[in-house]
């Protein structure tokens, strides 16, 4: 069960897939209960959003100094800041939550947390956005992964 619970944690801390891919391999593939997967998932994706805000103050600064990573730095916040910015300015930081919480590609904690972060948004409003966004993102997942949705339609 432990490398069970690793496997998912380690799954929902990447960037390209976060809880996106960890709730429909830990029910489909592992075989696990979803509302284990389903706790297990969220909890790590509202951790690795927090901590990707915080770090982004410490190590933003330190490689902007340098072309090679500011370039390319720039022109993914400018993109991010474009899609994030029309949630933010409608809904405020529950336009942050929605961001997160659509699961789309390109949406999530990572692209969230430095969308929050380059808009100025205060941590302690985007560890709410992010709480939220996490758990409307889990919830759709979940109800896909599991068939849920089969039955309704």
């Amino acid at each position: 069960m432990l490398n069970q619970i690793l496997y998912l944690t380690f799954i929902t801390f990447l960037p390209i897939f976060e809880l996106r891919v960890s709730i429909p391999y830990g029910i489909n593939v592992l075989r696990m209960a979803w509302p284990s997967v389903f706790i297990i998932c969220v909890i790590a994706n509202i951790i690795i959003g927090i901590i990707i805000y915080l770090l982004l103050d410490k190590f933003v600064h330190f490689f902007l100094r340098y072309k090679i990573f500011s370039t390319p730095y720039n022109k993914i916040v400018l993109k991010i800041q474009k899609n994030i910015q029309k949630y933010v300015d409608k809904y405020g930081e529950l336009g942050v939550a929605i961001f997160i919480g659509v699961p789309l590609p390109g949406s999530g904690v990572y692209s969230a947390a430095l969308g929050a972060y380059v808009i100025g948004l205060k941590f302690k409003k985007f560890i709410i956005a992010d709480i939220i966004g996490v758990l409307i993102a889990g919830t759709i997942v979940t109800i896909i992964s599991t068939g849920v949705l089969q039955l309704i339609i």
